[in-house]
């Protein structure tokens, strides 16, 4: 039997370890929170307006690449309200009697937070319509001529949903939520301050210059930026370096192969088959995926978005192209 091929070390692989990580990281109130800020505002104000008239908040929808940011303001809107979170994801839902067990769980105004919401199986999200939309729940039960439906009344509570692949929820499920928020990738200054905090956090001194390096490399994702932190505070405590600086960083990064503008070894793999079996392109997708011996979905959902948001690939009607930048970049 053939071993599995190993994914790419990117946010989207998190061990149990960095999950810990992470949520020991998390911010714990909003003023902790860096980045988004008119995401932020926009939920601040509409949980106040809510929290005034006594109501529950409207179901919402936060969309955007991985590592973000999303389950961390699911949190901090539960905090806000001042009510109870309660976490699943789109896979750990596979039927309406899992879905019908967590709410009717639920607490007035409680909050239910759906991870990978676009994974959810039909038959669940249209479960779901009545639940969001009035707050009951419709069971069926028997089987052919003798089945009837029973109506549950459910208490008023918020879905907020989360997913990288907004394209795939359905129109109607999609327009049950009436606040949606699109995340997007940070800046190397808001990363810094998150890098900045995260240290005093794991008790790691940084100068300026390896918070600024640290951040330019983490593809303006926050989760990368903490888990390249995290290697860069073993290496220092193996190196027996007391304070982190430029070269500290650059030795440490060069080591797994990550340069200044945060591509990996499955990043220039992509650019350099394309450049050396392609011209550059176009190429299609499923030609670039045999080239690559990888499989299509890795390719647009793992290695493909950040060199697009950086102006590394192009996507043309005819296929991938290679940019002029990213072939200077290479070069060097």
């Amino acid at each position: 039997m053939p071993k599995p091929k190993p994914q790419p070390d990117t946010d989207q692989t998190v061990s149990p370890e960095e999950e810990q990580l992470f949520t020991s990281l998390r911010a714990q109130n909003w003023d902790h929170f860096f980045g988004q800020e008119n995401i932020k505002k926009a939920l601040l104000i509409a949980i106040e307006a809510t929290k005034q008239r006594k109501e529950s908040l409207d179901h919402t929808l936060l969309y955007g690449p991985p590592g973000l940011g999303k389950t961390t303001l699911s949190h901090l809107v539960a905090k806000e309200l001042g009510v109870n979170i309660r976490v699943t994801s789109g896979t750990a839902i596979s039927k309406t009697g899992d879905l019908a067990a967590i709410l009717t769980s639920l607490e007035p105004g409680d909050v239910l937070f759906v991870d990978e919401i676009h994974r959810l199986p039909k038959t669940v999200e249209e479960t779901l319509y009545p639940a969001m939309e009035d707050y009951a729940l419709d069971i069926v039960i028997g089987k052919g001529p003798s089945a009837r439906t029973l109506r549950l009344e459910l208490p008023k509570f918020t879905l907020v949903g989360a997913t990288t692949r907004f394209g795939l929820l359905a129109g109607p499920f999609r327009d049950r939520f009436g606040l949606v928020h699109r995340l997007t990738y940070y800046s190397p200054e808001s990363l810094k301050t998150i890098i900045q905090k995260a240290s005093k956090k794991l008790k790691i001194k940084l100068d300026e210059t390896a918070c600024l390096a640290i951040a330019k490399r983490s593809r303006g994702t926050p989760r990368i930026a903490l888990k390249l932190l995290k290697r860069i505070r073993d290496f220092a405590q193996v190196k027996n370096i007391n304070k982190v600086g430029l070269s500290t960083v650059t030795n440490a990064l060069d080591m797994h192969r990550i340069d200044e503008q945060g591509l990996d070894e499955h990043d220039r793999t992509l650019l350099n088959q394309l450049i050396n079996k392609h011209d550059g392109g176009p190429v299609g997708l499923t030609t670039l995926a045999a080239t690559l011996n990888e499989d299509t979905g890795t390719i647009e959902e793992v290695i493909e978005p950040y060199l697009l948001q950086i102006g590394f690939l192009k996507r043309t009607p005819k296929g991938r192209v290679v940019t002029e930048i990213a072939k200077k970049h290479l070069s060097k």
